[in-house]
């Protein structure tokens, strides 16, 4: 879990994880995700993409387009959530 610890040290990945942490149940495209997190889109899909490597989010791939939603394993939220608050604190 080393790479979620490095991850939410970028403002980028912070804003996205933190955007799907507080939103589990939401699925969005790279377009939906960039509007939220205020952020050009072509970096968020490429930080939507390395996010799916390290398991925190989960791709959703159509022909058409890619759909990203929050992982569900409760290992990584919870893990999550410490960084969220430590973050917050700091």
């Amino acid at each position: 879990m080393a790479d979620i610890n490095k991850a939410l040290q970028s403002d980028l990945y912070f804003n996205i994880t933190k955007f799907f942490h507080e939103n589990q149940a939401s699925i969005d495209t790279p377009r939906g995700v960039s509007t939220w997190v205020r952020e050009d889109r072509v970096k968020v899909k490429k930080a939507l993409e390395e996010l799916v490597c390290m398991k925190i989010l989960v791709a959703h791939r159509s022909t058409s387009t890619t759909g990203y939603s929050y992982t569900r394993n409760a290992k990584i939220i919870s893990k999550i959530e410490k960084l969220l608050k430590k973050r917050r604190a700091a």
